[in-house]
């Protein structure tokens, strides 16, 4: 079985049971908010699993701006609430151009305007607004980050993917086996990991994973 060199034993993540160390504005509020667009899609695992991952990154980067960081990884996906079902396994996970399909670019334009529609009844601003939904728009789909909170959302939306939780949830969405998955992400998504924490956060979730799922065997 491959070793990757971070692992449990020299790195603080979520699936050795570390907690985010870094004083966080209360979101509840946010997180009640948008309850109805987190049954698409199981975004009411992916999106609490992303998030945590953010707030453990935020603790290495202090000087993030931890509420547009929060508050966009909470959102971003949220959009897929408004994107036909089969659409999203069809075009979003299954097509030739899964990454760059319409399904993929509709749940970023919705997710921009659930953000929208929800943040000002919050109390957030519209230059705070226009900081999430930069984030939101494009956060699948075009290839380079704009900022450090940017970037530590995509980072923390891809390192679900890296749990079992994460790896289950592929293997159904792209039809694919674990071994498959693997594949992906030790092949293509290790090397789209733009923090260092991050990718320390991911080589040792991915190596936890591999031994779980024992994924040298099967």
């Amino acid at each position: 079985m491959k070793q990757f060199l971070n692992s449990y034993d020299n790195v603080q993540t979520l699936g050795n049971g570390h907690a985010p160390q870094r004083p966080f504005r209360d979101l509840d509020d946010l997180w009640r908010a948008a309850e109805p667009y987190m049954r698409a899609r199981h975004n009411d695992i992916h999106i609490p699993l992303s998030f945590y991952f953010a707030e453990l990154i935020l603790d290495d980067y202090p000087e993030a701006d931890e509420l547009v960081t929060r508050v966009a990884i909470l959102l971003h996906d949220t959009g897929w609430a408004r994107v036909d079902a089969q659409k999203i396994l069809d075009e979003g996970f299954r097509s030739e151009n899964w990454r760059q399909s319409d399904a993929r670019i509709q749940h970023e334009i919705e997710g921009c305007n659930i953000a929208r529609e929800l943040l000002p009844g919050l109390g957030f601003d519209d230059e705070f607004i226009g900081k999430v939904t930069d984030i939101i728009d494009g956060h699948d789909t075009r290839h380079e980050h704009y900022s450090l909170e940017d970037a530590i959302v995509r980072d923390a939306d891809r390192l679900w993917r890296f749990t079992p939780t994460g790896m289950g949830f592929s293997a159904l969405w792209f039809d694919w086996t674990p071994r498959q998955v693997l594949a992906d992400l030790d092949g293509r998504v290790l090397d789209e990991m733009i923090t260092a924490s991050g990718r320390r956060m991911a080589e040792a979730e991915l190596g936890r994973t591999m031994e779980l799922l024992k994924l040298d065997l099967l």
